[in-house]
């Protein structure tokens, strides 16, 4: 659990700035056709579903006056510009990894719900400070001390503009789109996946007082099998403390509403981001 890592949650938060673009193919299986008197018709064959999309981000979601997008392995410094200009942004320049901004945030999004998250991949750079407890090595807890640490990026993340993250999200979001195919989903939905991932976040419980923990190694874990068996972000998300996580959750909620609003038939689903944005070298 607590091997020190980068808030990947703030991470999370400047994840959901972006969001996007393209189909997830559902392909029918096909069994041994059944015989059928010769004076029945057969039934039809069963031809591959419309593609589904949960969460459609909407048509156009670049104005016309956007600036057009750059190549995803050229777009570090135009979405560091769009994110650090928006209010509350300014503070957000010294938080960020300046290189691989897209593909990083998509690789983390999509790690946050499973055991672990790549530090190497990152978009955030790692908490000034080592992890702290209290008592002893028979009854180790978190230390309250140890909330403070990540005071600096929750007050961050509490000040950003979650309207204009959203602008940014669907403006920039076929890179998001490509770098999440690149990942190896070619046929799933980056913004459904966002989604799912911000209702995991939400489900994080809320723990109350004290977290015993026990260190069988070098690692801390935590004493409780029930929040050892967390994803890793929501074990960040509990690291935090009650009050950053509340903070955190709350941006979560605000901009989820934003980027799940466009569920529609009326909002189209954009194009693939090979078609969207000019192709990136590899």
């Amino acid at each position: 659990m607590t091997s020190e890592k980068p808030i990947i949650w703030g991470a999370a938060a400047v994840v959901v700035v972006a969001a996007g673009a393209l189909y997830y193919f559902y392909y029918v299986r096909h069994g041994t056709p059944v015989a059928v008197p010769a004076h029945v018709a057969p039934a039809p064959v069963s031809q591959p579903s419309e593609p589904a999309i949960e969460n459609p981000v909407p048509a156009g979601g670049a104005s016309a006056s956007a600036a057009p997008l750059p190549a995803l392995n050229d777009s570090d410094a135009p979405l560091r510009d769009a994110l650090t200009g928006i209010p509350g942004g300014t503070t957000l320049e010294k938080f960020l990894n300046p290189q691989n901004l897209v593909r990083h945030i998509v690789a983390t999004v999509d790690n946050l719900p499973r055991k672990r998250v790549a530090v190497e991949l990152r978009p955030i750079k790692p908490t000034s400070g080592q992890f702290l407890v209290s008592g002893a090595a028979d009854h180790l807890t978190e230390s309250p001390d140890n909330f403070q640490r990540y005071t600096p990026v929750v007050d961050m993340v509490k000040s950003l503009d979650a309207n204009k993250l959203a602008a940014i999200y669907f403006h920039f979001y076929p890179l998001f789109q490509q770098a999440y195919e690149d990942l190896g989903y070619p046929t799933e939905y980056f913004n459904d996946r966002v989604i799912e991932v911000i209702d995991h976040l939400l489900q994080t419980p809320d723990v109350h007082g004290p977290i015993a923990l026990v260190q069988p190694n070098v690692m801390y874990l935590y004493a409780d099998p029930k929040l050892e068996a967390l994803s890793a972000g929501q074990k960040t998300l509990i690291r935090m403390g009650g009050d950053n996580e509340a903070v955190i959750k709350a941006k979560l909620k605000e901009l989820r509403d934003l980027l799940a609003a466009h569920g529609s038939a009326s909002a189209a689903a954009p194009a693939s981001a090979s078609a969207s944005a000019p192709a990136a070298a590899h």
